[in-house]
This record gives structure tokens, C-alpha cells and sequence, in this order.
């Protein structure tokens, strides 16, 4: 395959990018630790999260392990306590406009789950711990959306600064939100009409692609499958699948849920070790909490997306991203293949 530039259609949300390998050379992995900050790990005693109480965040929703007390905790989630939206027990949120312009109160959920570890990343926990986490994102957000008022749930990490993430302890945050997000909209509305169009999930016929075609597949285990995606729009981005069709993440099965969270755990640690520990963020896709029949068509998964590029004027101004390293050579890199 040629470095020159291309376009590629990203048929699961009806955008292009421009794949352009020629604006970085022929990319290394060790380009990244050129850029690289080294990761400084914060003191134990500011941390806010090594004793989340007794730093002021509120009593957690739930802990693990259950059957102990709240001081022998390896798992907690509790409420963020500086929320992008917050919970309040009167009516749902309500829409107002008024001329040109309209508003949603900012009624809603930001909860924190913490694990105990000050230095354990998801990638470096152990089996048991990584289904743990993934089960707290289940019952954590069962619990959310059994609120009529909620219309989407997120689930995401912020990992390191160039990420977003404000403390250095691991941490993973679930936000409950009263609308459904503007680029779910649209993913759900390109799932349809794909579906509508050939009577198949969209993700199910990519994944029989990628399985088809290998150059792009990072990591796969029996239920889960890893792959940077075709017209990826950052570099190293990987999208994770459950291999078996399901539109809600709250539905799926103990055994699938241990797959897709090791197979995530699989790709951070490819990410660390051949991306030179860069930072990054992992977030859920998945359907909405309400009008459940309605998205049967789609299929959850969760993408990871490394900080290594900066969206610049011509992103910003066209909403088409430049992502300056081939998927192909991408996964290669993350496969560390030659």
C-alpha cells in the first residue's frame, strides 16, 4: 500500500477523512516518544480519590466487594463532586425557548467509579478486577436509566492530561444525560438506513469484513473482537465489538461482558507498550435508555482513541479530520509487527 493521501468514507457516520501518511513521513512508533511528557504520578496524600469520604465526595452508590465494609473497598461509585449535570428528585428536565434559542435544565447524573490502586491503570488489573469494573458499569447504569427522565447514558475514561483527566488516580466517569447526543443521533440514523436498506447491522457486516481482510484487527478473543477502524479518524483509534449482535450494553451476558473487558484491557496495553504510554480517552457506544425497539438495529461497542494528533483549523472549519497514519500501519504498529 502507497503513502499517498486519500479520502475514506466512514460509512457508520456518513463523514470522510482524509488519510494523508505522506504530512508525517513514514510513521514510526518511536515519532510518539518524541512528543511524549513523562506521566508523573501524583502524591498519595492529595490524592482525592485514595480515601474518596474522607475528601469530601459523597456516600458511594454501591462498593466492591459487597459483601464487606465500605473500608475494605477495591471498587467504588459514587456521585462526581463537580458534576456536568446533577440529579434532583423534582420533575424531568425541561425545554425552553425562547426567539432563536432553546435550553434543557442541566438535570441529569455524573457519577466517578474509582478503583483502589493509585497505580493501576485498567490495563494493569487483573481479570477478576476488570470484570468487577465492567459490572459496576452495568448496575451503575441500570440504576440510571431506570430514570424516566434520562434519555442516553455515557461511560467513558479520561487517561492522562492531554486527555482530559484532571486527577492521576484511575478513574472512570458515567454521566447520565436527559437528550441524546448529537452524534448518536446521527450514528443511530446511519445504522437505520443501512439496516432498512439490506435488512443487516452495518457494524455486524463491517466486523465480517475486518475478519475477512485481517490487516486491520489488533486483538481477538472468543466473544470480542478489536480492529482499527477503516476510515479511523485519529491515529491508533480502535474500536471493540461484542462479536454477536446487540444494540444495549445494560443487556449483555456475564461471559460477553468479560470478553469485551478484556479485550479492552488487551488494547490499552498494546497502546502503552507500543504507542510509548500515550494518554487517551475509552468511551461506550451504545443505544438509548428509552423507545428500546426502536434501535434493535444497532450494535454496542466501545472506542479507544489515543492522544497523538491535534485538530487544527481545517478540521475545525470542515469537520473532516486529516489522520496522518495508514489504520493499516496502525494496527500494525499496535500489533508490533514489523
Amino acid at each position: 500500500m502507497n503513502n499517498d493521501p486519500q479520502l475514506r468514507y466512514k460509512i457508520t457516520s456518513d463523514e470522510w477523512v482524509v488519510i494523508a501518511p505522506k504530512r508525517s513521513g513514514k510513521f514510526k512508533a518511536s515519532d510518539l516518544k518524541k512528543k511524549k511528557k513523562k506521566r508523573v504520578v501524583s502524591s498519595l496524600a492529595t490524592c482525592p480519590f485514595e480515601r474518596p469520604q474522607e475528601s469530601g465526595n459523597g456516600a458511594p452508590h454501591f462498593w466492591y466487594p459487597q459483601h464487606k465494609p465500605i473500608e475494605q473497598w477495591e471498587l467504588q461509585v459514587f456521585e462526581n463532586k463537580y458534576p456536568a449535570l446533577t440529579h434532583t428528585k423534582r420533575v424531568c428536565a425541561v425545554k425552553k425557548t425562547k426567539g432563536l434559542y432553546t435550553t434543557i435544565d442541566g438535570v441529569g447524573y455524573h457519577d466517578v467509579l474509582v478503583t483502589r490502586d493509585h497505580t493501576k491503570n485498567f490495563c494493569h488489573l487483573s481479570k477478576e478486577r476488570v470484570l468487577h469494573v465492567f459490572e459496576a458499569f452495568v448496575q451503575r447504569y441500570r440504576e440510571i436509566a431506570s430514570d424516566s427522565c434520562v434519555r442516553y447514558v455515557s461511560i467513558f475514561q479520561n487517561w492522562g492530561e492531554d486527555a482530559g483527566a484532571s486527577v492521576y488516580h484511575p478513574h472512570y466517569q458515567i454521566i447520565g444525560m436527559p437528550v441524546v447526543p448529537s452524534d448518536v443521533a446521527t450514528s443511530l440514523s446511519v445504522s437505520k438506513s443501512y439496516f432498512k436498506k439490506h435488512k443487516r447491522c452495518v457494524h455486524c457486516d463491517i466486523i465480517k469484513n475486518e475478519r475477512s481482510q485481517k490487516d486491520r484487527i489488533v486483538y481477538e478473543n472468543k466473544d470480542a473482537i478489536a480492529f482499527v477502524p477503516f476510515a479511523a479518524k485519529e491515529p491508533f483509534q480502535v474500536n471493540i465489538f461484542p462479536k454477536k449482535h446487540s444494540a444495549y450494553f445494560e443487556d449483555v451476558n456475564r461471559r460477553v461482558l468479560g470478553s469485551v473487558a478484556g479485550a479492552l484491557g488487551a488494547v490499552l496495553s498494546l497502546v502503552e507498550k507500543n504507542t510509548h504510554d500515550s494518554d487517551y480517552n475509552f468511551f461506550l457506544h451504545t443505544a438509548p435508555t428509552r423507545d428500546k425497539k426502536a434501535f434493535s438495529h444497532y450494535h454496542w461497542h466501545f472506542e479507544v482513541v489515543p492522544k497523538s494528533n491535534i485538530s487544527a483549523g481545517f478540521e475545525l472549519g470542515t469537520g473532516v479530520e486529516i489522520n496522518p497514519v495508514l489504520p493499516e500501519d496502525a494496527a500494525r504498529i499496535l500489533r508490533n509487527k514489523k
